[in-house]
């Protein structure tokens, strides 16, 4: 099965920025390693970042992808500018171009862009495997950083009616032999 990596949002503005989301450091660091194994796999990555008009305008200083984070001149980079990956983007089509059936999914921010692109992903039929410590959220008034990343990692991994799997792993379980 064709697969394919997809980092979301993980941007100077959102994630270098003070306060920074919960295991901001440590997130990189999976990523980072998640990314380096699909590449010597032959397996896509895709950045994927945000842009508005306000805080995260495009190519200024903020949208910028976060300075600890490695990659790769093979690397796709995707402009959006909604919660969804999808929406409005050239990543369905890049997806299919590659022959992909599966997406792995890291980034920033579970609740909100990681949510949407899962949710979406699985709605147009790809199977989905968010990697379950590559993601990450801000502290909220009503819910942890933490709380909010094994929120998602339990619920997303719930949902079974779009007739593909979504499961959530590890980043270092996440295979990509065979």
């Amino acid at each position: 099965m064709t697969l394919a990596v997809l980092v979301i949002d993980m941007q100077r503005g959102l994630v270098d920025d003070a306060p920074r989301p919960h295991e901001a450091a440590a997130v990189i660091e999976r990523i980072n390693a998640l990314t380096a194994r699909a590449r010597a796999a032959g397996v896509p990555v895709a950045f994927i970042q945000h842009e508005n008009e306000v805080d995260l305008v495009f190519d200024s200083e903020r949208w910028q992808l976060a300075g600890e984070l490695n990659t790769d001149t093979r690397d796709a980079r995707l402009r959006k500018t909604t919660p969804d990956s999808f929406l409005r983007t050239p990543l369905d089509a890049w997806l299919s171009e590659r022959g992909v059936k599966r997406v792995v999914v890291c980034g920033y921010s579970s609740e909100f862009c990681v949510d949407t692109t899962v949710r979406r992903a699985a709605g147009l039929g790809y199977a989905v495997t968010l990697a379950a410590d590559a993601h990450t959220s801000h502290d909220k008034p009503h819910a942890t950083g933490a709380r909010i990343r094994a929120h998602h990692n339990a619920t997303l991994a719930d949902i079974t009616s779009f007739g593909v799997p979504i499961r959530a792993v590890d980043s270092a379980q996440v295979s990509f032999g065979g």
